[in-house]
């Protein structure tokens, strides 16, 4: 029986490259690899030997006859693919380290970040350099975006953690946790005692809707809200409190749906997550009966990705709503699209001037923008209007709106900055001084802050590809200069600078204390809520 690849697909493509039979497409060098929202497999051409399987971080790939529930729909999902496919190309060679070059030199490399961008490059420098590796993040705990990004009963996604543990704990590498560079030590310090410094930093800021009571308790960031539930040790746990039988949340990408899709799920489900406490007891108290998810255009340009609508829990309601502009280009969808699946939704009339019924609803409703908030000590209702057009707007109680809005990315201390596209300007990762037009020296980028906050984790690891050969072809054109500092007294270095230093030791026994607390309650970890819960956990030792 073949295998199919299901939701959690990452695009890292560690499964193209296993592949004994070139089944698996697209592949990173083919057209539609960047507009993809999974990978898929052959069945015609499978041979059922597993190796996708053992490759891929994520558990996505799965036998066919394994199929259960809402993930059957796979099946016929890989098959129809390769259905509209049907001119098949050459065999290519997809492994990464054959897509590599060499370093002449070994380089000593500073990585500011541990999320994916930052893991997934210091992996292939591991993999395939001799290069000597310093992560740096500002908590005490690894995994930017997968441990505070990644949606709670996203269970297969969360994987990701132990891809890049193998990086954490590589002998090369040294882990120096709990220090921010820009705060606590500067740029120019980290590159003195490296070659090299690569910022993978992500994207912490949202885009700001820009109308009269957003300021209201009760308007949230969606990263605000995400980084609550995942406990994330910036956002405190009363710091997001959420009311109504409707919330209305403005965007439809994936953070969108995974915000509905928890606000409208089973709390005993969560429960079993790693979802911390404070935000389990929240949602057992809601009483949320609709999500409206608000688009500015219309279901043509919808942000989601078709594997994240198709998984929605059962028991949900999941429908469209109807207006002239979105049934004529529901009627005008082009097959395989977004709008394609959200054609195959109900379509129905909906007064959101009213309250919700007793089902549990999901809501998409195109074409609309929001022209104010409204309320007195906390929002109690929005004035939402068909895009561009403010004069007829119409009041849609609720008591919770939420910006699903996109990502932008933070000022990096000392780097230039660009803010109309939110990142770093740079040249194939080579940060550039848009004043002279050239190269900052030894500095380079990777992730979001990058290429701005497009592309899921594992879009993150052609990045990385893409950066890391700009570092081997500098560095083989003498381009980059030996730091002035050994590597090895930059953690002496820090330690006069910063207390509490987190080293590789210590940040292992904050997350076995996790999981151990985790495994007494049937749930994958228990999430300590604050650092100095964290840096009670262990003495400090060595940054080694």
């Amino acid at each position: 029986m073949a295998y199919a690849i299901t939701q959690s697909c990452c695009k890292d493509a560690s499964c193209v490259s296993v592949c004994p039979v070139d089944c698996i497409h697209p592949t990173p060098d083919e057209r539609d690899f960047a507009t993809t929202d999974i990978v898929y497999v052959d069945p015609s051409v499978c041979i059922d030997c597993g190796a996708c399987a053992d490759a891929c971080p994520v558990a996505a790939p799965k036998p066919i006859d394994l199929l259960r529930g809402p993930e059957t729909i796979f099946a016929e999902l890989n098959a129809a693919y390769f259905e509209r496919r049907p001119e098949r190309e050459e065999p290519k060679v997809h492994t990464w380290e054959e897509m590599g070059g060499d370093l002449e030199r070994s380089l000593s490399i500073a990585i500011v970040g541990t999320g994916p961008a930052a893991a997934y490059t210091a992996r292939q420098l591991l993999l395939s350099t001799d290069a000597r590796i310093t992560m740096i993040d500002r908590l005490p705990v690894p995994g930017g975006l997968v441990r505070g990004g990644v949606a709670p009963d996203h269970v297969d996604t969360k994987k990701f953690a132990d891809l890049f543990q193998w990086a954490y704990k590589h002998p090369r590498t040294s882990m120096v946790m709990n220090v921010e560079v820009g705060r606590d030590i500067s740029h120019r310090d980290v590159l003195r005692h490296h070659d090299v410094v690569i910022y993978g930093v992500g994207a912490r800021r949202d885009r700001e809707l820009g109308v009269p009571g957003e300021d209201l308790p009760g308007v949230y960031p969606a990263p605000e809200v995400v980084g609550w539930y995942n406990g994330a040790l910036d956002v405190e746990p009363t710091g997001v409190v959420l009311q109504g039988d409707r919330v209305v949340i403005v965007g439809n990408g994936n953070v969108a749906l995974d915000l509905a899709r928890l606000l409208l799920h089973d709390p005993d489900v969560l429960a079993r997550t790693d979802m911390p406490d404070h935000a389990v007891q929240a949602f057992r108290g809601l009483d949320v009966r609709e999500v409206v998810l608000l688009g500015r255009r219309g279901p043509s340009v919808a942000a989601f990705t078709r594997p994240e609508l198709l998984m929605m829990p059962p028991g949900i309601d999941v429908v469209v709503a109807r207006d002239e502009f979105t049934v004529t280009e529901l009627e005008d969808a082009e097959p395989e699209t977004n709008a394609a699946v959200l054609a195959a939704l109900p379509l129905v009339d909906v007064d959101l001037t009213t309250p919700p019924g007793e089902r549990r609803r999901l809501v998409f409703a195109f074409g609309r923008q929001v022209v104010s908030i409204e309320g007195d000590d906390r929002v109690e209702a929005v004035q939402v209007a068909p895009s561009g057009v403010a004069e007829q707007a119409v009041k849609v109680p609720c008591g919770t709106l939420i910006r699903a809005t996109g990502h932008r990315g933070t000022p990096v201390p000392d780097l230039p900055f660009d803010e109309e596209t939110a990142t770093v300007p740079n040249e194939h990762g080579r940060v550039i001084d848009p004043d002279t037009g050239r190269p900052v020296p030894g500095t380079y980028v990777v992730g979001w802050i990058k290429r701005g906050a497009t592309g899921g984790i594992g879009t993150n690891r052609t990045c990385a590809h893409e950066t890391i050969q700009s570092i081997i072809a500098d560095a083989n054109a003498g381009l980059i200069p030996p730091a002035p500092r050994r590597r090895l007294t930059f953690g002496p270095f820090v330690r006069t600078r910063v207390d509490g230093v987190v080293g590789r030791r210590r940040m292992l026994a904050i997350e076995k204390a996790e999981e151990k607390a985790g495994r007494r309650e049937g749930r994958p970890r228990v999430k300590f809520s604050s650092v100095d819960e964290m840096l009670q956990v262990s003495p400090a030792t060595s940054l080694h």
